[in-house]
Protein backbone atom coordinates (compact mmCIF):
# COMPACT_ATOMS: atom_id res chain seq x y z
CA UNK A 1 0.00 0.00 0.00
CA UNK A 2 1.47 3.07 -0.86
CA UNK A 3 0.40 6.99 0.64
CA UNK A 4 0.09 9.95 -1.65
CA UNK A 5 3.02 12.38 -0.51
CA UNK A 6 2.37 14.10 2.41
CA UNK A 7 1.58 17.68 3.11
CA UNK A 8 2.93 17.72 6.91
CA UNK A 9 5.65 18.96 7.48
CA UNK A 10 6.03 16.82 11.01
CA UNK A 11 5.53 13.30 9.87
CA UNK A 12 4.82 12.64 13.64
CA UNK A 13 1.48 11.27 12.55
CA UNK A 14 3.11 8.55 9.29
CA UNK A 15 5.99 7.45 11.47
CA UNK A 16 3.42 6.30 14.24
CA UNK A 17 0.56 4.75 11.81
CA UNK A 18 0.32 1.02 12.53
CA UNK A 19 2.10 -1.64 9.67
CA UNK A 20 0.26 -1.60 6.63
CA UNK A 21 -0.30 -5.17 7.09
CA UNK A 22 -2.21 -4.67 9.95
CA UNK A 23 -4.82 -2.27 8.40
CA UNK A 24 -7.94 -3.01 7.31
CA UNK A 25 -9.64 -3.40 3.90
CA UNK A 26 -10.54 -0.04 2.50
CA UNK A 27 -13.22 0.11 0.06
CA UNK A 28 -14.65 3.10 -1.62
CA UNK A 29 -17.33 1.77 -4.44
CA UNK A 30 -19.44 4.54 -4.14
CA UNK A 31 -18.84 7.70 -6.36
CA UNK A 32 -19.11 9.87 -3.73
CA UNK A 33 -16.33 8.63 -2.05
CA UNK A 34 -14.07 9.04 -4.99
CA UNK A 35 -11.77 12.47 -3.63
CA UNK A 36 -8.90 14.34 -4.74
CA UNK A 37 -5.28 13.34 -4.00
CA UNK A 38 -5.18 16.39 -2.44
CA UNK A 39 -7.80 17.23 0.26
CA UNK A 40 -8.04 19.45 3.25
CA UNK A 41 -11.47 18.70 4.64
CA UNK A 42 -12.28 21.72 6.59
CA UNK A 43 -11.86 23.65 2.96
CA UNK A 44 -14.36 21.27 1.72
CA UNK A 45 -16.90 21.53 4.82
CA UNK A 46 -15.91 25.35 4.45
CA UNK A 47 -14.94 27.17 1.26
CA UNK A 48 -17.00 24.18 -0.46
CA UNK A 49 -20.14 25.06 1.24
CA UNK A 50 -19.81 28.48 0.81
CA UNK A 51 -19.55 28.14 -3.08
CA UNK A 52 -22.60 26.47 -3.17
CA UNK A 53 -24.79 28.02 -0.93
CA UNK A 54 -23.93 31.43 0.13
CA UNK A 55 -21.58 32.78 2.57
CA UNK A 56 -24.70 34.40 4.61
CA UNK A 57 -26.51 31.43 5.26
CA UNK A 58 -26.81 30.34 9.31
CA UNK A 59 -24.19 28.16 10.26
CA UNK A 60 -23.67 28.11 14.06
CA UNK A 61 -26.01 28.76 16.56
CA UNK A 62 -25.99 29.23 20.32
CA UNK A 63 -28.08 30.59 22.93
CA UNK A 64 -26.68 33.52 22.31
CA UNK A 65 -25.76 34.42 18.59
CA UNK A 66 -25.77 32.76 15.22
CA UNK A 67 -22.82 32.88 13.37
CA UNK A 68 -23.31 32.58 9.32
CA UNK A 69 -20.52 30.01 7.25
CA UNK A 70 -18.90 33.76 6.17
CA UNK A 71 -18.48 33.72 10.00
CA UNK A 72 -17.29 30.81 10.38
CA UNK A 73 -15.13 30.60 7.76
CA UNK A 74 -13.47 34.30 8.55
CA UNK A 75 -12.42 33.05 12.36
CA UNK A 76 -11.08 29.38 10.99
CA UNK A 77 -8.81 31.66 8.89
CA UNK A 78 -7.75 34.16 11.57
CA UNK A 79 -7.72 31.07 13.97
CA UNK A 80 -5.17 29.62 11.63
CA UNK A 81 -2.84 32.46 11.40
CA UNK A 82 -3.23 32.87 14.94
CA UNK A 83 -1.92 29.58 14.97
CA UNK A 84 0.59 29.72 12.36
CA UNK A 85 1.90 33.52 12.87
CA UNK A 86 2.14 33.82 16.52
CA UNK A 87 2.76 29.98 17.71
CA UNK A 88 4.81 28.78 14.99
CA UNK A 89 2.57 25.86 13.84
CA UNK A 90 3.51 23.93 11.32
CA UNK A 91 1.31 21.12 8.99
CA UNK A 92 1.50 18.00 10.97
CA UNK A 93 1.69 19.66 14.27
CA UNK A 94 -0.82 18.20 16.73
CA UNK A 95 -2.92 20.90 18.82
CA UNK A 96 -5.34 19.63 21.42
CA UNK A 97 -8.50 20.79 21.68
CA UNK A 98 -10.45 21.50 25.42
CA UNK A 99 -14.09 22.89 25.71
CA UNK A 100 -17.77 22.17 25.99
CA UNK A 101 -19.47 22.37 22.66
CA UNK A 102 -19.72 26.43 21.80
CA UNK A 103 -18.67 28.12 18.41
CA UNK A 104 -15.32 29.28 19.28
CA UNK A 105 -13.98 25.40 19.81
CA UNK A 106 -15.97 24.72 16.70
CA UNK A 107 -13.74 27.36 14.56
CA UNK A 108 -10.66 26.15 16.52
CA UNK A 109 -11.35 22.76 14.93
CA UNK A 110 -11.42 24.22 11.41
CA UNK A 111 -8.17 26.35 11.85
CA UNK A 112 -6.12 23.61 13.06
CA UNK A 113 -7.12 21.41 9.83
CA UNK A 114 -6.98 24.77 7.49
CA UNK A 115 -3.19 25.00 9.04
CA UNK A 116 -2.52 21.55 8.16
CA UNK A 117 -2.94 20.64 12.11
CA UNK A 118 -4.34 17.21 13.33
CA UNK A 119 -6.70 17.91 15.82
CA UNK A 120 -6.69 15.82 19.09
CA UNK A 121 -10.52 16.17 20.21
CA UNK A 122 -10.90 15.81 23.92
CA UNK A 123 -13.88 15.57 26.48
CA UNK A 124 -13.98 19.30 28.55
CA UNK A 125 -14.97 16.87 32.09
CA UNK A 126 -11.24 15.18 31.76
CA UNK A 127 -9.20 15.35 34.65
CA UNK A 128 -5.79 16.46 34.71
CA UNK A 129 -4.05 12.55 34.90
CA UNK A 130 -6.72 11.54 31.61
CA UNK A 131 -5.71 14.85 30.04
CA UNK A 132 -1.80 13.84 30.74
CA UNK A 133 -1.97 10.31 29.39
CA UNK A 134 -3.48 11.70 26.25
CA UNK A 135 -0.92 14.56 26.24
CA UNK A 136 1.58 11.91 26.61
CA UNK A 137 0.25 9.69 23.40
CA UNK A 138 -0.36 11.98 20.72
CA UNK A 139 2.94 15.17 21.34
CA UNK A 140 0.60 18.42 20.93
CA UNK A 141 2.36 21.81 20.18
CA UNK A 142 -0.05 23.73 21.47
CA UNK A 143 -3.43 23.32 23.78
CA UNK A 144 -6.27 25.53 23.04
CA UNK A 145 -9.00 25.41 25.84
CA UNK A 146 -11.95 27.69 26.99
CA UNK A 147 -11.37 30.13 29.69
CA UNK A 148 -13.78 28.37 31.97
CA UNK A 149 -11.77 24.53 31.88
CA UNK A 150 -8.50 26.09 32.49
CA UNK A 151 -7.39 23.99 35.37
CA UNK A 152 -7.16 20.84 34.86
CA UNK A 153 -5.23 21.66 31.57
CA UNK A 154 -2.94 24.34 33.54
CA UNK A 155 -0.42 21.93 35.30
CA UNK A 156 0.38 19.92 32.25
CA UNK A 157 1.01 23.23 30.16
CA UNK A 158 4.97 23.83 29.49
CA UNK A 159 7.07 25.46 26.56
CA UNK A 160 6.71 22.17 24.58
CA UNK A 161 2.82 22.55 24.76
CA UNK A 162 1.56 26.06 25.99
CA UNK A 163 -1.84 26.49 26.55
CA UNK A 164 -4.07 29.51 25.08
CA UNK A 165 -7.11 29.72 26.20
CA UNK A 166 -10.10 31.14 24.64
CA UNK A 167 -13.37 33.80 24.89
CA UNK A 168 -12.26 35.27 28.29
CA UNK A 169 -11.06 38.60 29.46
CA UNK A 170 -7.55 37.91 28.98
CA UNK A 171 -6.05 40.10 26.18
CA UNK A 172 -3.60 37.66 24.51
CA UNK A 173 -6.70 34.99 24.15
CA UNK A 174 -7.26 33.30 21.10
CA UNK A 175 -10.20 35.73 20.94
CA UNK A 176 -8.17 38.70 21.25
CA UNK A 177 -5.27 37.32 18.77
CA UNK A 178 -7.70 36.19 16.02
CA UNK A 179 -8.97 40.35 16.18
CA UNK A 180 -5.63 41.33 15.14
CA UNK A 181 -5.74 39.10 12.17
CA UNK A 182 -6.70 39.45 8.40
CA UNK A 183 -9.12 36.23 8.28
CA UNK A 184 -7.09 35.74 4.87
CA UNK A 185 -5.84 32.47 5.00
CA UNK A 186 -5.17 29.56 2.10
CA UNK A 187 -5.96 25.93 3.43
CA UNK A 188 -3.09 24.17 3.34
CA UNK A 189 -3.03 21.32 0.56
CA UNK A 190 -3.03 18.18 2.71
CA UNK A 191 -3.29 14.68 1.10
CA UNK A 192 -6.29 12.94 1.39
CA UNK A 193 -4.71 10.47 3.69
CA UNK A 194 -2.63 12.93 5.37
CA UNK A 195 -3.78 12.41 9.38
CA UNK A 196 -6.60 15.31 10.55
CA UNK A 197 -7.71 14.05 13.47
CA UNK A 198 -6.64 11.95 16.32
CA UNK A 199 -9.45 10.88 18.23
CA UNK A 200 -9.10 9.14 21.53
CA UNK A 201 -11.60 5.78 22.21
CA UNK A 202 -14.48 6.53 25.06
CA UNK A 203 -12.65 4.22 27.88
CA UNK A 204 -15.32 1.82 28.15
CA UNK A 205 -11.83 -0.56 29.67
CA UNK A 206 -10.04 2.00 31.21
CA UNK A 207 -7.38 1.61 29.16
CA UNK A 208 -7.40 4.88 26.18
CA UNK A 209 -6.36 4.59 22.86
CA UNK A 210 -5.97 7.41 19.78
CA UNK A 211 -7.45 6.55 16.58
CA UNK A 212 -6.11 8.27 13.67
CA UNK A 213 -8.43 9.34 10.90
CA UNK A 214 -7.29 11.23 7.66
CA UNK A 215 -9.16 13.85 5.83
CA UNK A 216 -10.65 11.56 3.40
CA UNK A 217 -12.71 10.03 6.47
CA UNK A 218 -13.84 13.35 7.66
CA UNK A 219 -15.79 13.60 4.56
CA UNK A 220 -16.56 9.95 4.04
CA UNK A 221 -18.94 9.66 7.07
CA UNK A 222 -20.54 12.23 5.57
CA UNK A 223 -21.07 10.86 2.11
CA UNK A 224 -22.22 7.52 3.91
CA UNK A 225 -24.25 7.52 6.59
CA UNK A 226 -25.53 11.59 6.77
CA UNK A 227 -25.90 11.47 2.92
CA UNK A 228 -27.38 7.80 2.39
CA UNK A 229 -29.48 6.74 5.29
CA UNK A 230 -30.21 10.55 7.89
CA UNK A 231 -30.53 12.13 4.37
CA UNK A 232 -30.39 15.72 5.59
CA UNK A 233 -31.85 19.17 3.98
CA UNK A 234 -29.98 22.40 3.33
CA UNK A 235 -32.89 23.85 5.92
CA UNK A 236 -32.39 21.80 9.01
CA UNK A 237 -31.34 22.54 12.15
CA UNK A 238 -29.57 20.12 13.94
CA UNK A 239 -28.75 19.38 18.16
CA UNK A 240 -27.83 17.13 20.23
CA UNK A 241 -26.08 16.34 23.52
CA UNK A 242 -23.00 14.14 22.63
CA UNK A 243 -19.65 16.80 23.27
CA UNK A 244 -17.53 17.60 19.90
CA UNK A 245 -14.94 15.48 21.46
CA UNK A 246 -16.55 12.12 20.89
CA UNK A 247 -16.65 11.46 17.14
CA UNK A 248 -20.91 10.50 17.21
CA UNK A 249 -20.90 14.06 18.17
CA UNK A 250 -18.36 15.55 15.80
CA UNK A 251 -20.38 14.07 13.10
CA UNK A 252 -23.69 15.12 14.05
CA UNK A 253 -22.63 18.79 15.08
CA UNK A 254 -20.11 19.73 12.51
CA UNK A 255 -19.60 17.39 10.08
CA UNK A 256 -23.04 16.13 8.71
CA UNK A 257 -24.87 20.24 8.75
CA UNK A 258 -21.79 21.48 7.40
CA UNK A 259 -21.57 19.11 4.59
CA UNK A 260 -25.21 19.80 3.09
CA UNK A 261 -25.76 23.40 4.34
CA UNK A 262 -27.43 23.00 7.44
CA UNK A 263 -26.99 24.85 10.65
CA UNK A 264 -26.46 24.17 14.22
CA UNK A 265 -27.62 24.84 17.64
CA UNK A 266 -24.47 23.83 19.93
CA UNK A 267 -25.65 23.25 23.63
CA UNK A 268 -22.63 23.37 25.90
CA UNK A 269 -24.88 21.13 28.40
CA UNK A 270 -28.22 19.68 28.13
CA UNK A 271 -30.53 17.63 30.33
CA UNK A 272 -33.11 15.46 28.60
CA UNK A 273 -35.49 18.12 29.86
CA UNK A 274 -33.39 21.02 28.50
CA UNK A 275 -32.61 19.11 25.77
CA UNK A 276 -36.51 19.35 24.41
CA UNK A 277 -36.53 22.84 25.94
CA UNK A 278 -34.04 23.49 23.43
CA UNK A 279 -35.12 21.70 20.58
CA UNK A 280 -38.74 23.60 20.92
CA UNK A 281 -37.04 27.39 21.36
CA UNK A 282 -34.92 27.07 18.13
CA UNK A 283 -36.85 24.81 15.93
CA UNK A 284 -34.63 21.71 16.11
CA UNK A 285 -35.27 19.13 13.19
CA UNK A 286 -32.61 17.03 13.79
CA UNK A 287 -31.50 15.59 16.74
CA UNK A 288 -28.23 13.26 17.83
CA UNK A 289 -28.64 12.04 21.65
CA UNK A 290 -28.55 8.21 23.64
CA UNK A 291 -31.08 5.83 24.30
CA UNK A 292 -31.40 6.85 27.59
CA UNK A 293 -32.55 11.11 26.66
CA UNK A 294 -35.08 9.75 24.27
CA UNK A 295 -36.72 7.25 27.31
CA UNK A 296 -36.07 10.49 29.34
CA UNK A 297 -37.54 12.90 27.66
CA UNK A 298 -40.76 10.75 27.22
CA UNK A 299 -40.82 10.41 30.62
CA UNK A 300 -40.72 14.08 31.41
CA UNK A 301 -43.79 14.53 29.44
CA UNK A 302 -41.38 16.19 26.90
CA UNK A 303 -43.08 14.86 23.59
CA UNK A 304 -45.08 17.58 22.73
CA UNK A 305 -41.75 19.99 22.98
CA UNK A 306 -40.57 17.91 20.21
CA UNK A 307 -43.33 18.86 17.26
CA UNK A 308 -40.22 20.19 15.04
CA UNK A 309 -38.17 17.51 14.46
CA UNK A 310 -37.47 15.24 11.64
CA UNK A 311 -34.97 12.91 12.03
CA UNK A 312 -33.69 11.06 15.25
CA UNK A 313 -30.60 9.18 15.11
CA UNK A 314 -29.46 7.44 18.42
CA UNK A 315 -26.23 5.73 18.86
CA UNK A 316 -23.44 4.92 21.97
CA UNK A 317 -25.74 2.28 23.37
CA UNK A 318 -27.97 -0.67 21.96
CA UNK A 319 -31.54 1.49 21.67
CA UNK A 320 -34.05 -0.99 23.16
CA UNK A 321 -37.50 -1.80 21.36
CA UNK A 322 -39.56 -0.40 23.80
CA UNK A 323 -38.12 2.92 23.50
CA UNK A 324 -38.10 2.97 19.69
CA UNK A 325 -41.91 2.03 20.11
CA UNK A 326 -42.69 4.62 22.58
CA UNK A 327 -41.13 7.16 21.33
CA UNK A 328 -42.84 6.45 17.96
CA UNK A 329 -46.30 6.05 19.84
CA UNK A 330 -45.78 9.44 21.36
CA UNK A 331 -43.91 11.66 18.45
CA UNK A 332 -44.77 9.71 15.12
CA UNK A 333 -41.16 9.83 14.31
CA UNK A 334 -38.86 6.89 14.20
CA UNK A 335 -35.77 7.07 15.66
CA UNK A 336 -32.72 6.22 13.38
CA UNK A 337 -30.57 3.51 15.45
CA UNK A 338 -27.06 3.13 14.56
CA UNK A 339 -24.11 1.56 15.51
CA UNK A 340 -20.62 3.37 15.26
CA UNK A 341 -16.89 3.43 16.79
CA UNK A 342 -14.54 5.92 17.26
CA UNK A 343 -12.04 3.37 15.35
CA UNK A 344 -14.42 3.77 12.07
CA UNK A 345 -15.41 7.46 13.12
CA UNK A 346 -19.04 7.50 13.19
CA UNK A 347 -22.11 4.99 12.17
CA UNK A 348 -21.52 1.79 9.57
CA UNK A 349 -25.14 -0.40 10.31
CA UNK A 350 -28.56 1.64 10.83
CA UNK A 351 -31.67 1.91 8.94
CA UNK A 352 -34.03 4.59 8.40
CA UNK A 353 -37.72 5.17 7.94
CA UNK A 354 -39.93 2.22 6.80
CA UNK A 355 -36.60 0.52 6.90
CA UNK A 356 -36.43 0.11 10.68
CA UNK A 357 -37.72 -2.56 12.30
CA UNK A 358 -37.40 -1.82 16.41
CA UNK A 359 -34.59 -3.56 18.42
CA UNK A 360 -32.76 -4.51 15.55
CA UNK A 361 -29.25 -1.80 14.57
CA UNK A 362 -30.19 -2.17 10.58
CA UNK A 363 -27.97 -2.95 7.76
CA UNK A 364 -24.68 -2.23 6.15
CA UNK A 365 -24.78 1.84 5.53
CA UNK A 366 -24.19 2.04 2.22
CA UNK A 367 -20.57 2.27 1.32
CA UNK A 368 -19.77 -0.46 4.02
CA UNK A 369 -19.46 -4.25 4.41
CA UNK A 370 -20.50 -6.12 7.14
CA UNK A 371 -20.51 -10.29 8.29
CA UNK A 372 -20.60 -12.36 11.42
CA UNK A 373 -17.33 -14.82 12.21
CA UNK A 374 -16.71 -17.41 14.66
CA UNK A 375 -13.90 -16.85 16.75
CA UNK A 376 -11.37 -18.26 13.86
CA UNK A 377 -12.58 -15.18 11.35
CA UNK A 378 -15.17 -17.86 9.32
CA UNK A 379 -18.45 -16.37 8.25
CA UNK A 380 -21.41 -17.73 10.43
CA UNK A 381 -25.13 -18.75 9.03
CA UNK A 382 -27.55 -16.07 9.41
CA UNK A 383 -29.37 -16.49 12.90
CA UNK A 384 -25.81 -17.36 14.80
CA UNK A 385 -24.09 -15.02 17.26
CA UNK A 386 -21.16 -13.99 15.96
CA UNK A 387 -18.53 -11.07 16.45
CA UNK A 388 -19.06 -8.27 14.11
CA UNK A 389 -17.05 -7.61 10.91
CA UNK A 390 -16.80 -4.40 9.16
CA UNK A 391 -15.15 -3.07 6.45
CA UNK A 392 -15.69 0.34 4.12
CA UNK A 393 -14.11 3.75 3.52
CA UNK A 394 -13.25 4.27 7.36
CA UNK A 395 -11.16 1.93 9.48
CA UNK A 396 -9.16 1.53 12.63
CA UNK A 397 -5.81 2.67 12.48
CA UNK A 398 -4.66 3.13 16.47
CA UNK A 399 -1.45 5.18 17.41
CA UNK A 400 1.18 2.83 18.24
CA UNK A 401 -0.68 0.74 20.02
CA UNK A 402 -0.21 -3.13 20.30
CA UNK A 403 -4.27 -3.69 19.99
CA UNK A 404 -4.06 -3.18 16.27
CA UNK A 405 -3.45 -6.81 15.41
CA UNK A 406 -6.36 -7.35 17.56
CA UNK A 407 -8.79 -5.20 16.50
CA UNK A 408 -7.90 -5.26 12.47
CA UNK A 409 -7.84 -8.57 11.51
CA UNK A 410 -7.90 -10.66 7.82
CA UNK A 411 -9.17 -6.64 6.31
CA UNK A 412 -11.96 -6.52 8.93
CA UNK A 413 -12.64 -4.33 11.71
CA UNK A 414 -13.59 -6.60 14.61
CA UNK A 415 -15.72 -4.15 16.68
CA UNK A 416 -15.73 -6.09 19.89
CA UNK A 417 -19.91 -6.38 19.70
CA UNK A 418 -21.85 -10.06 19.53
CA UNK A 419 -24.69 -9.69 16.79
CA UNK A 420 -27.27 -12.25 14.46
CA UNK A 421 -27.72 -10.75 11.39
CA UNK A 422 -31.31 -12.43 10.11
CA UNK A 423 -32.30 -14.26 6.66
CA UNK A 424 -33.04 -10.57 5.58
CA UNK A 425 -30.06 -8.87 6.19
CA UNK A 426 -30.99 -7.30 9.30
CA UNK A 427 -28.54 -7.06 11.93
CA UNK A 428 -29.35 -7.34 15.99
CA UNK A 429 -27.32 -6.44 18.85
CA UNK A 430 -26.75 -9.09 21.47
CA UNK A 431 -23.76 -7.88 23.44
CA UNK A 432 -20.72 -6.43 24.00
CA UNK A 433 -17.92 -9.38 23.14
CA UNK A 434 -17.22 -9.16 26.95
CA UNK A 435 -20.98 -8.78 28.33
CA UNK A 436 -21.96 -12.34 27.11
CA UNK A 437 -22.47 -14.15 30.34
CA UNK A 438 -21.92 -18.12 30.54
CA UNK A 439 -24.17 -19.40 33.67
CA UNK A 440 -25.04 -23.06 34.23
CA UNK A 441 -23.83 -23.75 30.29
CA UNK A 442 -26.41 -21.11 29.28
CA UNK A 443 -25.61 -18.10 27.24
CA UNK A 444 -26.84 -14.97 28.71
CA UNK A 445 -26.92 -11.11 26.74
CA UNK A 446 -26.75 -8.97 29.10
CA UNK A 447 -28.05 -6.53 27.31
CA UNK A 448 -31.74 -8.44 26.46
CA UNK A 449 -32.02 -8.75 30.49
CA UNK A 450 -31.30 -4.94 30.89
CA UNK A 451 -34.38 -3.83 27.92
CA UNK A 452 -36.87 -6.66 29.95
CA UNK A 453 -35.48 -4.43 33.16
CA UNK A 454 -36.37 -1.18 31.66
CA UNK A 455 -39.78 -2.02 30.47
CA UNK A 456 -41.05 -2.08 34.35
CA UNK A 457 -42.33 1.46 34.73
CA UNK A 458 -40.34 1.90 38.15
CA UNK A 459 -36.73 1.47 36.33
CA UNK A 460 -35.25 3.98 35.22
CA UNK A 461 -31.41 2.77 34.49
CA UNK A 462 -30.44 -0.83 34.65
CA UNK A 463 -27.11 -2.54 33.92
CA UNK A 464 -26.21 -6.33 33.55
CA UNK A 465 -23.05 -8.04 34.58
CA UNK A 466 -21.95 -11.30 35.47
CA UNK A 467 -20.72 -12.21 38.97
CA UNK A 468 -18.98 -15.21 40.31
CA UNK A 469 -20.55 -17.89 41.57
CA UNK A 470 -19.25 -21.36 42.64
CA UNK A 471 -22.59 -23.37 41.32
CA UNK A 472 -23.27 -21.42 37.92
CA UNK A 473 -19.93 -20.43 37.42
CA UNK A 474 -21.52 -17.13 37.15
CA UNK A 475 -24.83 -15.39 37.39
CA UNK A 476 -26.62 -12.06 36.28
CA UNK A 477 -26.71 -9.88 38.32
CA UNK A 478 -27.96 -6.28 37.39
CA UNK A 479 -27.36 -3.06 39.04
CA UNK A 480 -30.76 -0.87 39.44
CA UNK A 481 -31.77 2.55 39.35
CA UNK A 482 -35.04 3.14 40.64
CA UNK A 483 -37.18 5.81 39.45
CA UNK A 484 -37.37 9.34 41.50
CA UNK A 485 -39.21 8.53 44.70
CA UNK A 486 -39.46 4.30 44.18
CA UNK A 487 -37.40 2.50 47.33
CA UNK A 488 -35.34 0.16 46.54
CA UNK A 489 -35.71 -3.25 48.82
CA UNK A 490 -36.11 -7.24 48.58
CA UNK A 491 -39.38 -7.22 48.01
CA UNK A 492 -38.73 -4.58 45.26
CA UNK A 493 -35.87 -6.86 43.85
CA UNK A 494 -38.49 -10.06 43.86
CA UNK A 495 -41.02 -8.43 41.98
CA UNK A 496 -38.78 -7.37 39.12
CA UNK A 497 -37.07 -10.67 38.39
CA UNK A 498 -40.99 -11.86 38.10
CA UNK A 499 -41.60 -8.96 36.03
CA UNK A 500 -38.27 -10.00 33.63
CA UNK A 501 -39.12 -13.91 33.94
CA UNK A 502 -42.18 -13.13 32.19
CA UNK A 503 -40.64 -10.72 29.40
CA UNK A 504 -37.86 -12.80 28.31
CA UNK A 505 -37.31 -16.76 29.15
CA UNK A 506 -36.93 -17.41 33.00
CA UNK A 507 -33.51 -18.72 32.95
CA UNK A 508 -32.11 -15.57 32.01
CA UNK A 509 -33.54 -13.42 34.84
CA UNK A 510 -31.34 -11.26 37.23
CA UNK A 511 -30.53 -14.16 40.64
CA UNK A 512 -28.99 -10.45 41.91
CA UNK A 513 -30.15 -7.06 41.77
CA UNK A 514 -28.19 -4.04 43.47
CA UNK A 515 -30.09 -0.96 43.95
CA UNK A 516 -27.68 2.36 43.24
CA UNK A 517 -28.38 5.80 42.73
CA UNK A 518 -26.29 5.99 39.80
CA UNK A 519 -24.51 3.80 36.90
CA UNK A 520 -20.58 4.75 36.14
CA UNK A 521 -20.52 5.77 33.02
CA UNK A 522 -17.68 7.48 30.63
CA UNK A 523 -17.66 10.98 29.55
CA UNK A 524 -20.17 10.13 26.28
CA UNK A 525 -22.24 8.52 28.59
CA UNK A 526 -21.07 4.19 27.76
CA UNK A 527 -22.21 2.28 31.02
CA UNK A 528 -18.65 1.35 32.47
CA UNK A 529 -19.41 -2.41 33.23
CA UNK A 530 -16.01 -3.39 33.97
CA UNK A 531 -16.05 -0.62 36.80
CA UNK A 532 -19.66 -2.64 38.59
CA UNK A 533 -17.40 -5.96 37.87
CA UNK A 534 -14.76 -4.38 40.21
CA UNK A 535 -17.12 -3.70 42.83
CA UNK A 536 -18.11 -7.33 43.41
CA UNK A 537 -15.77 -7.36 46.32
CA UNK A 538 -18.19 -5.02 47.74
CA UNK A 539 -20.77 -5.71 50.34
CA UNK A 540 -23.36 -3.46 49.42
CA UNK A 541 -27.26 -4.28 49.53
CA UNK A 542 -27.47 -7.10 47.45
CA UNK A 543 -30.96 -9.24 46.88
CA UNK A 544 -30.24 -12.87 45.31
CA UNK A 545 -32.81 -15.80 45.24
Amino acid sequence: MELSPSGHTDTFCRDNLPPFEQWPEFRFELSELQYSERLNAAEALLDGTIATFGADRACLRSATETWSYGDVLHRANQVAQVLTEDFGLVPGNRVLLRGPNNPWLVAAWFGVLKAGGVAVTTMALLRTNEIRVLAELTGPALAICDHRFTDELAPLANARMPMLSYDGTEQDDLVARCASKSGAFNAVATAADDVALLAPTSGTTGQPKATMHFHRDILAIADTFSAQVLRPLPDDVFAGTPPLGFTFGLGGAVVFPMRCGASTLLLERATPVELADAIAAHGVSVVFTAPTAYKAMLTAGAAPQLRSLRRCVSAGEHLPATVSEEFHHQTGIRIIDGIGATELLHIFISAADEDIRPGSTGKPVPGYQARIVDGKGVEVPDGTPGRLAIKGPTGCRYLADERQARYAQDGWNLTGDTYIRDSDGYFWYQARSDDMIVSSGYNIAAPEVEQALLGHPEVAEAAVIDAPDEARGSLVKAYVVLAEGIAGHPAKARELQDFVKQAIAPYKYPRAIEFVTELPRTRTGKIQRYRLREREGDPATVQSR
